[in-house]
């Protein structure tokens, strides 16, 4: 099948990856990686970002079937708003025939990408910065993904004091960041369409000299800017609803290499604790 025939963006540079020059390779790889970049962006900001010229953009539209950048920029929008649809709308879509396997090759693909595109040196660094004691770590999430939010608070106060979850309500968060000081570090975790207040607590923080780190869908989110470290993750349908999946594993990856920088004392924080549950008989056995 043609790629002019095929219908999304990923088909076709599945069928013309071979036929790349390395140029056009480079702006392909931030094609896939950056969608909002190709849909609001322009040929000169997605040529710096690929390291190639305007040109190579140009013939790599061409070369997808699509008439020129504008035509490619088009057909992204019109994919992005498909995603973006809200619930209202996704419900009313056919369902698929064989639930889990659609289910389940989506949240794989989904897991996959979003590893894809960790810079294992960013992941360090953000893990020094919550691994230093002296910093107090502030974690705020949209409403679907306070349960993560959550259980990244949970694990990462098992690891070191200061972690707290930025409480709902604008007094409350007030509240917390009156208490922000120059180096601590706000974790925000949100998907479109984005809850306006973690936008807001995002903007705050940053005004009050904080090192902020996101958790999001894409580098062009408006919580992205002015962020100390971005982290996209992909995201898939899941019925009608947007799956969190690729925030939970990237979550995970990054307490995972705090525990690392933190092992020593983390170890003896929760040999106490593990103490004081067994006094308690808080915990059945194992």
């Amino acid at each position: 099948m043609a790629p002019e025939q095929r219908s999304t963006l990923d088909d076709r540079l599945a069928a013309r990856s071979a036929e790349l020059t390395p140029a056009e390779r480079r702006v392909a790889e931030v094609v896939a990686a950056h969608r909002e970049l190709v849909a609001f962006g322009t040929v000169a900001e997605l040529a710096r970002r690929a390291g190639a010229s305007g040109a190579s953009v140009i013939r790599l539209s061409d070369r997808l079937g699509y008439r020129g950048f504008r035509a490619m920029q088009d057909a992204v929008r019109s994919e992005l708003t498909t995603q973006l649809r809200p619930a209202r709308e996704k419900i009313r879509r056919p369902i698929p025939g064989d639930l889990i396997a659609s289910v389940g090759d989506s949240a794989a693909e989904s897991v996959r990408r979003t590893f894809d595109q960790i810079d294992p040196l960013q992941l360090e660094r953000v893990a020094e910065l919550i691994a230093q004691r002296r910093r107090r770590v502030l974690v705020v999430a949209g409403d679907a993904g306070a349960g993560i939010g959550r259980q990244v608070v949970t694990h990462l106060s098992m690891l070191r004091d200061g972690v707290e979850s930025v409480a709902g309500g604008s007094v409350a968060a007030g509240r917390q960041l009156a208490g922000t000081r120059q180096g601590d570090v706000l974790l925000c975790i949100d998907l479109p369409r984005h809850d306006r207040d973690v936008v807001r607590v995002a903007e705050l923080a940053r005004m009050r000299a904080a090192a902020v780190v996101v958790i999001v869908d894409s580098p062009l989110s408006p919580l992205a800017e002015g962020a100390e470290a971005v982290f996209p993750v992909e995201s898939h349908d899941v019925g009608p609803f947007d799956s969190y999946v690729g925030v939970l594993a990237l979550s995970e990856a990054l307490v995972a290499a705090t525990a690392r920088r933190l092992r020593s004392t983390a170890a003896e924080r929760l040999d106490e604790m593990e103490q004081i549950w067994d006094d308690l008989g808080a915990i059945g056995p194992t």
